[in-house]
């Protein structure tokens, strides 16, 4: 896998992720007669002309490959229902909208391999991409929250490839954070043991919990070591560089 190779890069690529969505059961209409399919993820069929059936995605695309069906998109990559999405992404700057966790690997399967079966697929396709950007605009606002004092990060209704993108950013930041307030971690062994640290600051530490109802703050009176903490922003900020442009490679992929 991608994290194999890239220990501090995403966790899939996109292709992994297309991989694991093409097990995402979808809708078909078969215009053959077939038996059914007795296969090690389930049994499927039998197929019967102008019947709709679900199969999972990879088999859909091997049918319609073929001239064996059609596909029937879900009935949340209609219009109306993406237009109420984006608007209800835009109204609400604190709440992400639930969405297929596979949605962007869906959306790019049926437009690669089932154009002719999506009604408005021009308009489809920019609503998607505008969804995502709001998405990913409320993401980087959410993660502006992050400082030397944050413990965690809590973000409800990302999808697959929000996920694959943010979680490494916030993994490496917030292990940054827990090193440099931990004297036994930083603190070195050899002869630099003997260094003059800075006074630790034993003020309140606050504890940031970003959530899609809520953006509060809560505090937690625990002593906050201000070691390193020039060093932890320069770390972060090429966390977050390394986030944009993540974010950019997944709109133009």
């Amino acid at each position: 896998m991608a994290a194999q190779s890239d220990p501090h890069g995403s966790d899939f690529s996109a292709a992994e992720l297309e991989f694991l969505a093409e097990d995402e059961t979808i809708e078909i209409v078969p215009n053959m007669r077939m038996d059914a399919l007795d296969l090690t993820c389930g049994i499927f069929g039998p197929f019967y002309p102008q019947i709709t059936t679900q199969v999972p995605m990879w088999l859909a695309v091997a049918m319609k490959k073929r001239g064996k069906c059609t596909i029937r998109p879900p009935e949340w990559m209609s219009v109306e229902k993406l237009t109420q999405v984006l608007e209800a992404e835009r109204d609400s700057q604190k709440s992400f909208q639930p969405l297929p966790f596979h949605y962007v690997e869906t959306s790019r399967l049926l437009f690669d391999h089932a154009r002719d079966d999506i009604p408005d697929i021009y308009m489809v396709r920019s609503l998607i991409e505008d969804i995502k950007d709001v998405r990913f605009h409320k993401i980087g606002t959410g993660l502006e929250v992050i400082s030397q004092r944050t413990a965690a990060l809590k973000l409800e209704h990302l999808t697959a490839m929000e996920v694959n993108i943010v979680r490494p950013f916030v993994v490496r930041a917030l292990q940054t954070f827990y090193k440099l307030d931990n004297p036994e971690i930083t603190q070195e062994p050899d002869a630099r043991a003997n260094r003059r640290f800075p006074a630790a600051n034993h003020g309140p530490k606050f504890y940031h919990q970003f959530t899609p109802e809520s953006s509060a703050i809560e505090k937690v009176d625990e002593p906050c070591s201000q070691v390193m903490v020039d060093n932890c922003f320069s770390t972060v900020s090429t966390f977050l560089g390394e986030l944009v442009i993540g974010c950019q490679q997944l709109r133009y992929n």
